[in-house]
């Protein structure tokens, strides 16, 4: 009967673990040209963010994952690497670098590095010894004949993630090479193993170096299908056809290579950890666009270990209309589809997506951050969610997104990253303080005047003070970190517990307009009374002397404690 119960009420139970450093971490993503600029040119970099790391302590940080610094042409705001080894110019140097960990240590941040298997710079010195069919890299990119040998018409019809053919034709080579995104972003061939070697080696440098681990891009374009073969058209309506997704990509997608490389990464760093017993162990996660299946075959299969965990964007797409059955449902599926013994994560914005607060209500950013750090398993951040910070305005001619400058003007607000991208808000001083320069390299938005960081510093129930107090708490409630899940909904208001023993935390969010009347006793047993801790824009005492009458306003969101008899 009470099996039953849990089913109608729409209720999952998941057991939370800690074992490891990362399973209840807060990381924290930082996009370097964007985060703070110590030089005045503009463009946020390596000692800048040596500058800003006090804040990523302040507000409670496990570790920051910095997005590509290497050196690069900048053709896609770094994901273009001309060498893996090296730092981009306009970020620092390598001292630069070794300075970084040192703080990051010192303050007991991890961090951790954006890794681009998929693809290099065609600046890249392996780029320009397998155009010219060097001995041992001839085979380094992916390298076909046009039809009959031609020149005009490429070997299939596969398109580019940032439009137009994935195929371009070398004139040195005389063979088309695939780029499944910009023209100078040529594809790496992981048939070949000296390539995956390569990738390894690569990951053994910035080990040494000291970092914890790696974000994998891009990680279903990796490998593609060996015959080569035209990918059938989507039928999507309103589709251009040199869009990508005027295809549908049977050939080019979530291929099985693809999950073979990455867990021979992860086989790497299970071998690099084994042999520094005692030390916090080094760690991937990889990012995926697919499916629910072909997400969850990033964890691994029966017989091999995959990433530790696989960024989970079932929040990606939630907006002002959804509501809280929607969220019920997006947790629910990430759950019952994530292999047994896996630990989960839970993301609401980052670099390619439009920001939290400009995608949900603004008056829901508080309650979206307390659910992220209430489920179980790892909260992501991304730059700014911490103060509910916007998108930014930049027009085509400010653009630099090649996703959006390769198509048409009219199409630029639609499909850009750039506004994502806009740099951080730290006050209210020239560029939101983030740098001294006339021109930044994105306009810094002018919302910083009312939404930064210095400002929320000195409000008493701000969204940075709130963030402050979710990163806390969950540092030292054993619950939150260990504790069964309960989940459901009443109409628009989210129910959540986390349970262990005769500890509960108890967290209520209304995503709708009118305020309503709560009864626990109505969704969960043994809650007793609620001690309410943290708290956005709710009214009442933080003692509730009744569970069975809670009066919950509009848009608000609170997380109390429990200990029943």
């Amino acid at each position: 009967m009470r099996l039953l119960l849990l089913i109608a009420l729409g209720l999952v139970a998941v057991q939370g673990q800690d074992d490891q450093w990362w399973q209840t971490a807060v990381f924290y993503q930082i996009y370097p040209r964007s985060f703070m600029d110590s030089n005045g040119d503009g463009i946020g970099d390596l000692q800048g963010i040596i500058s800003r790391l006090d804040h990523l302590k302040d507000a409670g940080v496990t570790a920051a994952w910095l997005s590509p610094i290497y050196k690069s042409p900048q053709v896609d705001s770094g994901y273009d690497i001309s060498d893996y080894r090296a730092i981009q110019d306009e970020y620092g140097t390598m001292e630069d670098f070794d300075a970084l960990i040192a703080k990051a240590n010192e303050l007991g941040i991890k961090i951790i590095m954006d890794m681009v298997p998929n693809h290099s710079s065609d600046q890249h010195e392996w780029f320009y010894l397998s155009e010219n069919r060097t001995e041992g890299y001839e085979d380094y990119y992916v390298w076909k004949d046009g039809p009959e040998g031609s020149i005009q018409e490429p070997p299939n019809n596969w398109l580019s993630v940032f439009k137009y053919s994935a195929w371009k034709y070398s004139s040195i080579r005389e063979q088309w090479y695939l780029h499944q995104f910009a023209v100078e972003q040529p594809d790496l061939n992981f048939e070949n193993p000296k390539v995956v070697q390569e990738i390894l080696d690569v990951l053994k440098f910035w080990l040494d170096k000291g970092v914890y681990g790696f974000r994998v891009d891009a990680v279903p374009h990796i490998g593609e299908s060996q015959g080569f073969e035209d990918e059938p058209k989507s039928g999507y309506p309103g589709v251009a056809e040199y869009e990508h997704d005027y295809l549908l990509h049977w050939y080019t997608h979530s291929m099985p290579k693809s999950y073979d490389v990455i867990y021979q990464m992860r086989a790497f760093l299970d071998e690099y950890n084994s042999v520094r017993p005692g030390q916090d162990e080094r760690i991937m996660m990889t990012e995926a666009y697919a499916n629910i299946t072909a997400t969850m075959w990033w964890y691994g299969d029966e017989e091999r270990d995959g990433a530790h965990f696989t960024f989970n964007f079932q929040f990606i797409p939630l907006n002002q209309d959804s509501t809280a059955g929607d969220i019920v449902d997006k947790v629910n599926e990430w759950l019952d589809n994530m292999p047994d013994g896996k630990t989960a994560n839970w993301v609401v914005g980052n670099h390619d997506n439009h920001r939290l607060a400009s995608r949900v209500h603004p008056l829901n950013v508080d309650g979206y951050n307390m659910l992220v750090h209430m489920l179980p398993g790892v909260a992501v951040t991304f730059q700014g969610e911490e103060i509910a910070m916007p998108n930014g305005k930049v027009t085509w001619e400010q653009g630099h997104d090649p996703s959006a400058c390769n198509g048409r003007p009219e199409d630029f607000d639609r499909v850009s990253r750039d506004f994502e991208r806009t740099p951080f808000h730290w006050d209210d001083t020239k560029n939101a303080g983030f740098s001294t320069a006339d021109e930044t390299w994105l306009p810094v938005s002018e919302k910083y005047h009312e939404n930064n960081l210095a400002k929320q510093k000195t409000e008493e129930n701000s969204h940075f003070k709130i963030y402050q107090s979710l990163t806390a708490f969950r540092k030292e409630s054993t619950t939150l970190r260990q504790g069964n899940l309960k989940l459901t909904n009443q109409h628009n208001v989210l129910l959540l517990t986390r349970n262990l023993n005769k500890d509960h935390v108890v967290f209520l969010f209304n995503l709708g307009d009118d305020s309503v009347t709560v009864d626990l006793n109505d969704h969960f047993d043994d809650i007793e009374n609620l001690n309410v801790i943290i708290s956005s824009n709710y009214e009442n005492d933080r003692k509730l002397a009744s569970v069975n009458n809670i009066q919950l306003p509009g848009h608000a969101a609170l997380i109390g404690t429990s200990t029943s008899q």
